[in-house]
């Protein structure tokens, strides 16, 4: 069995904008599991540190992913999901001893965000309306 060949016909069916939202949001997910597990288990915070700063990193670039080229991201219903992670993320500083259910919540949020119905994600608050971001741009 040829596994290069399968892989490249694999990528040969995705696009590359596909690939690399896949790649990222699988790191993404793996450090996230390891910081949340690192809270559970009672993990020092200066030992998570580390895995905090990859976490914001590969949700940066994730955030970059899904808004470029067509910003119309930024004010439909998937980026609403994302920035109420964010505020409660932030709250973690502030709530430390409440940051292993302010994090099992995000991670709730994020799968729920991930798998809602099509006229959730994609409404946008600026034109009232489902709106595919594929498709055009403002």
């Amino acid at each position: 069995m040829n596994g290069g060949k399968a892989l490249s016909g694999l990528l040969g069916v995705l696009s590359h904008a596909r690939v690399w939202n896949i790649a990222w949001r699988t790191a993404h997910i793996g450090v996230i599991g390891a910081l949340f597990g690192g809270h559970v288990f009672g993990i020092a915070a200066q030992r998570l540190l580390p895995w905090v700063y990859a976490a914001v990193f590969t949700g940066a670039v994730l955030l970059f992913i899904e808004a470029y080229p067509r910003w119309r991201w930024c004010y439909q219903g998937r980026a609403l999901m994302v920035l109420t992670k964010i505020v409660l993320l932030c709250l973690v500083p502030w709530l430390w001893d409440y940051r292993v259910p302010i994090i099992a919540a995000v991670i709730v949020i994020g799968s729920v965000g991930s798998h809602m119905p099509r006229r959730f994600r994609y409404y946008s608050f600026v034109e009232r309306a489902v709106v595919d971001s594929t498709k055009s741009s403002l």
